[in-house]
Order: structure tokens, then C-alpha cells, then sequence
């Protein structure tokens, strides 16, 4: 009964694609995967459950995994979830590009393999989780497309591809009479790189989603963290974590503090979802370990920062747009 309130948010077409998306996915890179983010320690299975239900309550149906998560772990995690609602759910998961799959039975096994993990027949967005290395992009995606053929995938898209990359993978399927659905890439107030490189506009040209994963910085714009009070874990170790670029990013917190308080005590997480949702064309993808978390990201949207505030956010994270 505690999911039993659904919030109700408009849609957005996922490129060229018939996928209509609530404006925020879920990440779950979290779910099964016990070596980064503590799986089975500090939360289990029935916590991604709950965070899977809490969810779809809040009409948050998109949800990305990868078979590399958990070695397989998040996405078996999904499948089950999935049969718990009669609700639609969209479902994007990757293929991992290693350097041993040379060939094309080594993607469709991998295709193969995830369908399993799942539990579905067709998976509807199928991505390419990084550039490829030994197979070209031109062959890679002829076989997706096959695949796409054969009714196992809806849709292709690609991750961490750059503008170049994700141009000749968009060329390729246009031959194939097929969008590319996507590019997933890192993006965030504290990572806006995508708007410098060429990706963000090569995505607009071309209308082609940009999926932002890594949208709370791992944590850092959740206000929780600061000089005196790092992140537990193998977090407190990264650069980005360190007491310098904390008190780097104290103006960040204050913008967001400040602007969650103009509009009914909004966190600072909350906020910066809900600038990266009001841009053109991206989808932001939070995780979420549990119900309290899933429920949380939901209220990132269904409201509107203004323009001033859009901007004052902006400034103030410009050294992070390089």
C-alpha cells in the first residue's frame, strides 16, 4: 500500500525512436553489484525491489542496466522485478565490447545471454556500452540491426561513443533504414563535458537522446557530502572526492540549496535532476538502492526551476564545462 500513489509526468520521445520516456530513467547499476557499491552489505535484494516498485509508482517505468553490472547480478535483479507489475516497463540494458568478442556470434550470444538474464523475449533499447575496439562500428551495427530484425531488440543506441564514433554508428544504421536511439554518456553539473566535445550538439543535429548517467556526480550533488564529511568507501578515494574539490564545489551546493528552498524544500539532488531533465533532449538516469531513494529522485520532477535559476546553476558549474 505505501506505493499505492502514482505521480503523473508527461512523456518525452526518446530520439527518433517510438519510445515515449517518462523524463527520468533509473539507473541501476547498483542492483546486484556487490564490489562498488556494497550489494548484499549495506542493502539487499529486497531493497531493489523496493526501489524497483516505489518506482513504477511514481511513474518512473525507464530503467537501464547492463550485463556487466554485478556480473550479471543487476539485470537477473530487473527481470525479476519485472514480472511483479502488470505495468508497462521499458527496459535498456548494454553489451560490454571486450577485447575477446571478435565476431558476430560473440554479440549475439551476449544479446542471447542478457534476453535470459531478463527474462523478455526483445529487449527494447540495446546499447553499445563502449567504443568497440576490434569489431568496426559499421559491422557491429549491421548485426544489431539484424538483431533488431529478428524482433530480439526495439532499438539501438551506444554509450560513451564520441561525436565522430556516434556519427559514423548513426551513418551506419541509417543504411539499415534504423535510428540510433542514444548516447549515454557521463553528464551532470559537475561533469558537462558533453556540451564542449561536440556530443550534446551532435545529439541535437542528428535528434538523437543524450542519456546522462552518473547525474548526481556518484553522490557528490546530493548535498551530503562535504570538506569535513567525505563519502564512505572506495569514493573517499577518488579525485573527484578529495578536500579540494569539495570545497571546489560549495557555490554548487549553495546554488541548489537555495533554489530546492524557493520551491518547497527541494533537495539539492532533487535540483540538479531537474536542471539536467530541462534540457533539450536528455535523459537523466539516478540510481536508487532503495524505496526512500527511488521516491526521492521522483520528486525531481513535475516542477519547474525558472530561468534565472537555470542559469545561476549553469554559472556557477562552468568550471566543470571542459
Amino acid at each position: 500500500m505505501r506505493y499505492r500513489i502514482e505521480y503523473m509526468h508527461s512523456t518525452i520521445q526518446l530520439g527518433k525512436s517510438d519510445l515515449r520516456v517518462p523524463p527520468l530513467g533509473v539507473g541501476t547499476w547498483q542492483w546486484g553489484e556487490d564490489l562498488i557499491w556494497g550489494f548484499g552489505n549495506s542493502y539487499d535484494r529486497k531493497a531493489a525491489e523496493a526501489a524497483f516498485s516505489a518506482s513504477v509508482a511514481a511513474g518512473l517505468t525507464f530503467f537501464d542496466t547492463a550485463e556487466v553490472y554485478g556480473r550479471g547480478g543487476s539485470e537477473r535483479v530487473l527481470g525479476a522485478c519485472v514480472k511483479t507489475t502488470d505495468k508497462p516497463v521499458i527496459i535498456a540494458s548494454k553489451f560490454a565490447p571486450l577485447p575477446q568478442r571478435i565476431g558476430r556470434r560473440t554479440v549475439t550470444h551476449a544479446l542471447d545471454e542478457s534476453l535470459k538474464r531478463l527474462g523478455v523475449a526483445c529487449i527494447d533499447l540495446y546499447q553499445v556500452h563502449w567504443p568497440f575496439p576490434v569489431i568496426s562500428i559499421e559491422m557491429l551495427m549491421d548485426i544489431l540491426a539484424d538483431a533488431v530484425d529478428a524482433g530480439k531488440i526495439r532499438y539501438i543506441g551506444v554509450s560513451n561513443y564520441s561525436a565522430v564514433d556516434m556519427r559514423r554508428a548513426h551513418a551506419a544504421l541509417a543504411k539499415r533504414g534504423l535510428p540510433l536511439a542514444c548516447n549515454q554518456v557521463r553528464y551532470s553539473l559537475l561533469n558537462r563535458t558533453p556540451e564542449v566535445n561536440g556530443v550534446y550538439a551532435a545529439c541535437r543535429e542528428l535528434d538523437i537522446a543524450l542519456i546522462a548517467y552518473s547525474p548526481l556526480a556518484q553522490g557528490m550533488l546530493t548535498g551530503r557530502y562535504s570538506p569535513d564529511n567525505p563519502p564512505p568507501g572506495p569514493r573517499r578515494f577518488m579525485p573527484n572526492f578529495n578536500r579540494a574539490a569539495l570545497e571546489h564545489m560549495e557555490p554548487v551546493t549553495q546554488a541548489l540549496r537555495q533554489i530546492g528552498a524557493a520551491h518547497g524544500d527541494k533537495t539539492p539532488a532533487q535540483v540538479a535532476l531537474n536542471w539536467l531533465a530541462r534540457q533539450p533532449g536528455v535523459l537523466p538516469i539516478p540510481g536508487a538502492k532503495n524505496a526512500k531513494h527511488a521516491e526521492a529522485n521522483a520528486g525531481a520532477i513535475g516542477w519547474d526551476m525558472t530561468d534565472d535559476e537555470a542559469d545561476l546553476l549553469s554559472s556557477v558549474s562552468l568550471s566543470w564545462r571542459k
